[in-house]
């Protein structure tokens, strides 16, 4: 029995509201691993928002590509879809396209419009990765197996 998830069940859950943890490559050094929030749809798809500047900035455009777990670490119910591909735009983040509503995916309406409009100005930047390999696993299908 396969664990693995099929294409729909991998989108479904990558497009699900996870907070992702990205890996960028480091020239001379250990990737970048940390938290981030992002949003997928298979015609786009996955996007992060981050400062041009900033760490994670820096190593993306220089990086050109990365990966990003998103799990649930509920036993029995683990799962993860993993995604590694491509850098395929880089653009300016559009205030209420792209930043306001990944505040609100995150924050729901009121939090997240009150974390857009705190948030300072600066020179952020949508990165968006077009997936080339899935990892993914659904130990929930072990339940399924058994109860079905």
């Amino acid at each position: 029995m396969s664990l693995a998830m099929t294409q729909p069940e991998r989108e479904a859950f990558l497009a699900d509201l996870h907070v992702g943890i990205i890996s960028i490559e480091q020239a001379g050094d250990a990737p970048l691993t940390v938290p981030i929030w992002y949003d997928y749809s298979p015609e786009i798809g996955l996007w992060v928002l981050t400062e041009e500047s900033s760490q994670k900035g820096r190593a993306l455009a220089a990086a050109g590509r990365f990966t990003l777990c998103a799990q649930v670490e509920e036993p029995p119910r683990y799962q993860y879809v993993s995604v590694s591909g491509p850098v395929v735009s880089v653009r300016d983040v559009d205030k209420e396209a792209d930043a306001r509503p990944m505040a609100r995916r995150y924050f729901g309406p009121e939090l997240g419009d009150l974390y857009t409009d705190s948030s300072e100005a600066g020179t952020s930047k949508v990165f968006t990765m077009k997936p080339e390999r899935w990892r993914t696993v659904d130990y929930g299908k072990l339940g399924a197996e058994a109860t079905g």
